[in-house]
């Protein structure tokens, strides 16, 4: 059993899956940690006028993404959420780092080709290059 568990998660319905096997890795002693990351780059690159609205927008989108997971975990372990902004990859990173996170879980959509390249590459895949901890990928389908 790992003691400190963290799911991060963008509200896609996959994301569930990642919770379960976060789940399947908790014991009762065990915090699961959700957090969704609000993504600076998006925000940025909307025009001036139109900034405030998509980081509410987006904020919110995160809040509901963190507890609808949190949600799934109640009566298993203790939760905890956060909502952070940033650049994912990193903003998941410094967040293992500062609460000594055991173990990552979370999900890939299995991109390839075209596709990987208009999402800008994988949060995952980017996490996983660059973690000092083990990572669980749990490939989800939407």
């Amino acid at each position: 059993m790992y003691e400190d568990i963290l799911v991060p998660t963008d509200g896609s319905p996959g994301t569930m899956k990642a919770v379960d096997h976060a789940l399947e890795l908790a014991g009762p002693d065990s915090t699961v940690h959700v957090l969704s990351v609000v993504d600076q780059r998006v925000y940025l690159a909307a025009g001036g006028d139109q900034q405030d609205a998509v980081i509410q927008s987006l904020r919110d989108d995160a809040i509901e993404a963190v507890e609808t997971c949190a949600e799934a975990c109640e009566g298993e372990c203790e939760t905890k959420t956060g909502v952070r902004e940033g650049v994912p990859h990193r903003v998941i990173l410094e967040y293992a780092d500062e609460h000594d996170i055991d173990v990552v879980v979370m999900g890939t959509h299995g991109r390839t080709g075209r596709d990987k390249l208009t999402a800008l590459g994988s949060v995952t895949e980017r996490v996983v290059e660059n973690a000092h901890r083990p990572v669980l990928v749990v490939h989800i389908d939407e």
